[in-house]
Formats: structure tokens, C-alpha cells, sequence
């Protein structure tokens, strides 16, 4: 059964850069055992800075030094700490790839990498675009990788990170994503959510994209009466096989959209898990292509590479076309 959706609703926008800050400050309100490392971009006004204040024996500010942050959070849990290190996500996945590789992921440690300003959300050009994270992380054992949709699910993932075993990014934007789901439900991390119902076509998406992925099914269904069905892929690794496979042998139609380059994200693991199970529908991967992006604000790069729900509609328009 579908999730419920706020997909009627156009504007209805959270932080999941603040929600881990508030789940955070939460959990060490109720006494939940834990470690905080973090770099100079958590603002005092924030939930993160007001955990800091609060509990300043369990925070841990590592300036601007990305490597070292997530070398000595591997040694914080090698201690037995559960670690929660908020890093500035454009420069995880380049400035401390080694650490991740061999501190974090080597080690099979309980640290949860919270990548801020992912994908082109930090507005800061090319230096600043995170989109060759997910091909990184995808490549090392024993990292899970999960991208939340919105605030909520990223609390989510704060909560369940806590009993989940072994090293975990959790991927987020910078700020000011529509709401995907309207109510509460279960999340089992490595297990795909059904967002709509569909037998035209399969959307695979995960993270900010998805709001536009919703919109975009909407206006399918207006324009064409067209049923599409949607899967929040908020696990990219370990990834939802049976998930994909039942998908796409029910519609013969799957398109994948993702904040990151069109090379080794989602789309990949997508095409990889469809070659292998001998799947011989309609595919396409939309994504940032192989380039430097162009500068500009986060909507209007969306748009320029056909990321929002106009640029999603007319590939799914080509693909069922044929």
C-alpha cells in the first residue's frame, strides 16, 4: 500500500538540515548515549548549536578540518561511543575519502556521517557541488548510504541509526525541501517505500528530487491519465533488489532521477540490479550530467538539467512514446 503524500500541496517546506539538530537534542534529552563531532557551519540559533550548549561534554567542534573531524569520530567509537558527526557534504566525500575508506569503513564502526549541502543545494558552484558522493560511497564495504526525502525521514534515520550496526552516511540537502509524507509510517532502512501506486511507469528516487518526481507523476496523470508509481529509494545501499525488480517487471518502465552525477549513483545501482535480473524494458537515468554544473540557485540548476518536474515529464513523455 502507498504512502500517504503531500503531493496536493506545492509548497509545504522543512529542514532536514535542521531536523537532525532536533532529533539530536531530543534523544540526549532522554538521556540516549551518544557523541556529537561537528564542524564551524552549526549555528548557535540551531537545535545542533543548542545541543552543543547543553551538552557540551558529548559535542566536539573540529573547525573547518574534514579529514581530521571524521578520523577522530572513528576513534571516538573504536572508544565504544555511537558517533554523530556533522560534516559540510560537499568536502565528506573529497577531502576525507581516505578516512571514510579506512578510519570509518575498515573499521566497521558505529559512526553516522551526517553529509550536509548535498548534490548542487549549496549554492556555491562546482567546488560546492556535492554529485560524485554516492559513486564514492557506493564503492566501499560496509558503508550504508541513505538519502532522506525530507525532515521528518531524516529524524527517522537519526532514531533508527542508533540500533543499526556498522558505519552510515546519512545524505541531506541544505535546506527548505517540500514535505513528502503527510503522516506518520514504518521505515526500515534497506527497504524501498512505495510513495504512489502505478502501472504506466516506475520513478526511482530518493532525497529532494522526490518532491518533484510526485509533482511530476501529477501532472501525467492530469495531462495524459497516466498511473505512474514512485519509490523512495531512501537506502541506497544495501538497495531494495525485490523492490525494483517487481517495479519494473509490472510497468516495463523505470526512470530514475537523483541529485548527483548521471555516473555511479542511483541510476547505476538501478541499471546494474535491472541488466542483472535480464530486464528488458524502457530505461533512463536522469541526473547531473558528466560536467561541471552551471552557477546558479538550486531550482533554476534543477530546471536547466531537466531535474524538476517539467524535465522529468517530458523524458517520461519520449520513454512512453515508444
Amino acid at each position: 500500500m502507498a504512502a500517504k503524500t503531500t503531493y496536493d500541496f506545492d509548497m509545504m517546506l522543512s529542514s532536514a538540515k535542521e531536523a537532525y539538530g532536533e532529533e539530536l537534542y531530543k534523544m540526549a534529552q532522554e538521556g540516549i548515549d551518544f557523541v556529537f563531532t561537528f564542524s564551524d557551519n552549526v549555528a548557535p540559533s540551531t537545535k545542533a548549536g543548542q545541543l552543543v550548549k547543553d551538552f557540551p561534554d558529548r559535542c566536539f567542534n573540529m573547525g573547518i578540518a574534514e579529514p581530521n573531524q571524521v578520523g577522530a569520530s572513528a576513534g571516538l567509537a573504536l572508544a565504544g561511543n555511537v558517533v554523530f558527526a556533522q560534516v559540510f557534504g560537499p568536502f565528506l566525500p573529497l577531502r576525507a575519502a581516505d578516512q571514510v575508506h579506512t578510519d570509518i569503513a575498515y573499521n566497521d564502526v558505529k559512526v553516522r556521517l551526517i553529509g550536509t549541502h548535498s548534490g548542487v543545494t549549496a549554492g556555491g558552484g562546482p567546488t560546492h557541488n556535492d554529485i560524485a558522493d554516492l559513486a564514492l560511497y557506493r564503492a566501499i564495504p560496509n558503508l550504508t548510504v541513505c538519502v532522506p526525502a525530507d525532515a521528518n525521514q531524516c529524524a527517522k534515520f537519526i532514531r533508527a541509526s542508533m540500533d543499526y550496526d556498522g558505519p552510515m552516511i546519512i545524505r541531506i540537502d541544505r535546506a527548505g525541501s517540500p514535505n513528502v509524507y503527510a503522516e506518520d509510517y514504518e521505515l526500515k532502512i534497506g527497504k524501498a517505500i512505495q510513495l504512489l501506486e502505478g502501472k504506466d511507469a516506475t520513478i526511482i528516487s530518493c532525497g529532494s528530487n522526490l518532491y518533484e518526481c510526485l509533482m511530476a507523476a501529477k501532472m501525467l496523470k492530469e495531462e495524459l491519465g497516466l498511473s505512474i508509481e514512485i519509490l523512495d529509494m531512501h537506502t541506497v545501499k544495501p538497495l531494495d533488489k525485490e523492490a525494483i525488480i517487481r517495479a519494473a517487471d509490472k510497468t516495463g518502465n523505470v526512470v530514475t532521477v537523483e541529485d548527483h552525477s548521471i555516473n555511479g549513483g542511483l541510476g547505476g545501482a538501478v541499471a546494474e540490479i535491472l541488466c542483472e535480473a535480464g530486464y528488458k524494458g524502457n530505461f533512463k537515468r536522469i541526473g547531473m550530467p558528466d560536467e561541471f554544473a552551471v552557477l546558479g540557485a538550486v531550482d533554476d540548476i534543477y530546471h536547466y538539467y531537466g531535474l524538476d518536474r517539467h524535465g522529468i515529464v517530458k523524458e517520461m513523455k519520449r520513454m512512453l512514446e515508444k
